[in-house]
């Protein structure tokens, strides 16, 4: 009987990570398909060519080039409604709910995932593939499926919210390289984006801009820790929890500590330290609830050192958590992600 190697399809962005990607599983001998997701909206051509993240004409181009050079089928894959209802709009809802989104988990949880693998199992893919820097592994005690934090340009933070069927549908080509590896490697495959810059901002707000994006709320009062009034804001949509800048002069040092959307306050302080946090939406990865082990430790954004922790798991979608030393800035909306040691335990959305 002949055999039929796995196919792949390989989420293309048009860098150099998903790029030395689909050359890595070429090499291992996949048939490997290049997909790059189509997720503009409705922005004029000119718009659309100067964003030039992720998802813009300019990564499409680049991925093609890939594509060609390494002599793999390339389509580009109409997602604009999916993209729209799971990160646009959810990204608009949480700043106007006074809480802090982070769309590129939402993208990569409904989009990357559960779209994208959905259409590519539909065309007979066995696998979807993307260029983050993790690893896929089974855990020793409890036989399910995790992912490790790797040293190098750790990403498992942002792909915690995989379940275990996605995560048998996936591989993490780039998780066992360093990032002047990867370079490397595509440049010495003869790949044009071996020294392309990474993206560093979200796509679909190339201009950082975030409150230009969002419909603005009235404004509104800014509080101190006793509810005194100590000014005005101009829409909660413009502030986060610990942040100093833009909040005017008050004589001290003062932090957003606190954000009420429905009484359209902003509470400030000069102390932004938490000794606790409820998270919820929890998704379980390496453990279920009733496995769960002590010597924890939490994420609570993608650039935060992890930190040890206690947890009360309060049902299996709600987490009460407990560090050990008080964390600066635990901000509603964001991520929570634990683990035990390099693996993925659980992760899900600070509530407060």
């Amino acid at each position: 009987m002949r055999f039929m190697p796995k196919r792949v399809v390989i989420a293309m962005s048009g860098g150099v990570d998903s790029s030395a990607a689909a050359c890595i599983l070429l090499r291992k001998g996949y048939d490997v398909v290049g997909v790059t997701m189509q997720i503009w909206q409705d922005e004029s051509l000119d718009e659309i060519e100067a964003n030039n993240g992720c998802c813009g004409l300019g990564a499409v181009d680049d991925a093609r080039r890939v594509a060609d050079t390494l002599g793999i089928p390339y389509y580009v894959l109409n997602l604009k409604s999916e993209f729209k209802k799971y990160v646009i709009d959810y990204f608009k809802t949480e700043y106007l709910r006074g809480r802090t989104p982070n769309p590129c988990i939402a993208c990569n949880s409904y989009v990357k995932w559960e779209s994208l693998l959905k259409k590519s199992l539909a065309l007979g893919a066995d696998y979807i593939a993307t260029g983050h820097y993790a690893r896929i592994s089974t855990h020793p005690k409890t036989g399910r499926l995790c992912l490790e934090s790797v040293s190098n340009k750790d990403q498992s933070y942002a792909l915690y919210a995989l379940t275990q069927e996605q995560l048998s549908r996936t591989l993490l080509p780039v998780g066992e390289y360093t990032k002047p590896e990867i370079r490397e490697l595509a440049r010495s495959n003869n790949l044009s984006v071996f020294d392309k810059p990474d993206s560093q901002e979200i796509c679909f707000v190339p201009d950082g801009n975030y409150a230009s994006h969002i419909p603005n709320p009235a404004q509104g009062n800014f509080l101190d820790d006793t509810g005194k009034i100590i000014g005005r804001h101009n829409g909660i949509v413009h502030y986060t929890i610990g942040q100093r800048k833009g909040l005017g002069a008050f004589g001290k040092p003062m932090f957003v500590r606190a954000i009420d959307a429905a009484a359209n306050t902003v509470t400030l302080s000069e102390n932004v330290q938490f000794h606790e946090m409820s998270v919820s939406n929890i998704n379980w990865m390496a453990y279920t609830p009733n496995q769960v082990p002590t010597g924890l430790s939490v994420k609570i954004r993608y650039s935060h050192n992890p930190s040890l922790c206690e947890i009360k798991i309060i049902d299996d979608n709600t987490i009460h958590c407990i560090f050990d030393e008080p964390q600066r800035a635990v901000t509603p909306g964001q991520a929570a992600v634990f683990y035990e040691g390099s693996s993925i335990v659980c992760g899900g959305i600070i509530e407060k």
